[in-house]
């Protein structure tokens, strides 16, 4: 298991901004953005991979993990 997969990531669709939205809460603070929801996807997975090089290569602890909460069922409730 990579360090990423402990961290959700979340593609959206966006009526205000009129494209697909990607996030990792938790983890970065903003995203990426763009017409295809597969291409966001991808570069959102690059995007978490880099940060976590980040923390690591400044030697600062990486944020509790949000993956692994069945964060999709309690959105449903």
């Amino acid at each position: 298991m990579k360090d990423s997969d402990r961290y959700v990531k979340i593609v959206e669709w966006s009526d205000c901004d009129g494209c697909y939205v990607g996030s990792s809460p938790g983890l970065l603070y903003g995203g990426c953005h763009g017409d295809d929801e597969q291409r966001v996807f991808a570069e959102l997975c690059q995007i978490v991979d880099e940060t976590i090089e980040l923390y690591k290569r400044d030697g600062r602890p990486l944020p509790p993990p949000t993956a692994g909460r069945d964060l999709a069922n309690s959105l449903q409730d």
